[in-house]
Protein backbone atom coordinates (compact mmCIF):
# COMPACT_ATOMS: atom_id res chain seq x y z
CA UNK A 1 0.00 0.00 0.00
CA UNK A 2 1.42 3.39 -0.94
CA UNK A 3 1.36 6.43 1.28
CA UNK A 4 -0.95 9.21 0.14
CA UNK A 5 0.88 12.25 -1.09
CA UNK A 6 0.64 15.36 1.01
CA UNK A 7 -0.41 18.48 -0.81
CA UNK A 8 1.75 21.57 -0.44
CA UNK A 9 -1.07 23.35 1.38
CA UNK A 10 -0.82 20.81 4.21
CA UNK A 11 2.86 21.48 4.80
CA UNK A 12 3.20 24.07 7.57
CA UNK A 13 4.54 27.35 6.23
CA UNK A 14 7.45 27.15 8.67
CA UNK A 15 8.54 23.84 7.09
CA UNK A 16 8.47 25.07 3.48
CA UNK A 17 11.43 26.30 1.48
CA UNK A 18 11.65 30.03 0.93
CA UNK A 19 13.82 32.05 -1.41
CA UNK A 20 17.00 33.46 0.13
CA UNK A 21 16.12 36.68 -1.69
CA UNK A 22 13.02 37.62 0.26
CA UNK A 23 12.21 40.37 -2.25
CA UNK A 24 10.88 37.51 -4.40
CA UNK A 25 8.01 37.10 -1.94
CA UNK A 26 5.21 39.10 -3.49
CA UNK A 27 2.19 38.40 -1.28
CA UNK A 28 1.93 38.92 2.47
CA UNK A 29 0.31 35.51 2.84
CA UNK A 30 3.48 33.86 1.51
CA UNK A 31 5.16 34.90 4.78
CA UNK A 32 5.03 32.21 7.48
CA UNK A 33 2.27 32.83 10.07
CA UNK A 34 0.54 35.44 7.91
CA UNK A 35 -3.03 34.75 6.88
CA UNK A 36 -5.72 36.99 5.43
CA UNK A 37 -6.29 38.98 8.64
CA UNK A 38 -2.65 39.87 9.27
CA UNK A 39 -2.18 40.58 5.55
CA UNK A 40 -5.06 43.06 5.87
CA UNK A 41 -3.39 44.55 8.95
CA UNK A 42 -0.20 45.17 6.97
CA UNK A 43 -2.18 46.89 4.23
CA UNK A 44 -4.01 49.01 6.84
CA UNK A 45 -0.59 49.99 8.15
CA UNK A 46 0.25 51.27 4.67
CA UNK A 47 2.39 48.47 3.29
CA UNK A 48 1.80 47.23 -0.23
CA UNK A 49 4.60 44.67 -0.60
CA UNK A 50 6.16 42.22 1.89
CA UNK A 51 9.65 43.65 1.35
CA UNK A 52 8.32 46.93 2.82
CA UNK A 53 8.48 45.22 6.24
CA UNK A 54 12.29 45.12 6.17
CA UNK A 55 13.69 47.54 8.74
CA UNK A 56 10.36 48.08 10.47
CA UNK A 57 9.97 47.91 14.26
CA UNK A 58 7.34 45.21 14.88
CA UNK A 59 6.48 46.73 18.27
CA UNK A 60 5.84 50.11 16.64
CA UNK A 61 3.68 48.35 14.03
CA UNK A 62 1.66 46.78 16.84
CA UNK A 63 1.25 50.15 18.56
CA UNK A 64 0.17 51.75 15.27
CA UNK A 65 -2.34 48.95 14.65
CA UNK A 66 -3.84 49.50 18.09
CA UNK A 67 -4.09 53.23 17.35
CA UNK A 68 -5.61 52.74 13.88
CA UNK A 69 -8.28 50.39 15.21
CA UNK A 70 -8.71 52.29 18.47
CA UNK A 71 -8.53 48.87 20.14
CA UNK A 72 -5.85 47.04 22.07
CA UNK A 73 -5.01 44.19 19.72
CA UNK A 74 -4.37 40.70 21.04
CA UNK A 75 -0.69 40.63 22.06
CA UNK A 76 -0.19 37.61 19.82
CA UNK A 77 -0.59 39.99 16.88
CA UNK A 78 2.72 41.50 18.00
CA UNK A 79 4.26 38.02 17.93
CA UNK A 80 3.13 37.57 14.32
CA UNK A 81 4.45 41.03 13.40
CA UNK A 82 7.83 40.12 14.94
CA UNK A 83 7.91 36.80 13.08
CA UNK A 84 6.99 38.43 9.76
CA UNK A 85 9.48 41.31 10.03
CA UNK A 86 12.32 39.05 11.13
CA UNK A 87 11.54 36.56 8.37
CA UNK A 88 11.53 39.27 5.71
CA UNK A 89 14.87 40.49 7.10
CA UNK A 90 16.35 37.05 6.50
CA UNK A 91 15.75 35.06 9.69
CA UNK A 92 14.64 31.48 9.25
CA UNK A 93 10.91 30.88 9.50
CA UNK A 94 9.65 30.36 13.05
CA UNK A 95 6.20 29.87 14.46
CA UNK A 96 4.75 33.09 15.87
CA UNK A 97 4.86 31.72 19.41
CA UNK A 98 8.63 31.43 19.09
CA UNK A 99 8.61 35.19 19.80
CA UNK A 100 6.11 35.19 22.69
CA UNK A 101 8.71 35.22 25.48
CA UNK A 102 10.58 38.10 23.81
CA UNK A 103 7.36 40.08 23.38
CA UNK A 104 6.34 39.52 26.99
CA UNK A 105 9.74 40.77 28.14
CA UNK A 106 9.56 43.87 25.92
CA UNK A 107 5.97 44.65 26.91
CA UNK A 108 6.83 44.24 30.60
CA UNK A 109 9.73 46.67 30.22
CA UNK A 110 7.44 49.20 28.50
CA UNK A 111 4.68 48.95 31.11
CA UNK A 112 4.16 51.98 33.35
CA UNK A 113 5.41 51.45 36.88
Amino acid sequence: MTQPTTSRSRVPKTARRYPADRSLITDFQEIPNVGPSIADDFRQLGFSHPVDLVGQDPYALYDRMCAITNTRQDPCVADVFIAAVRFMEGSPPHTWWHYTAERKQVFAARAPR
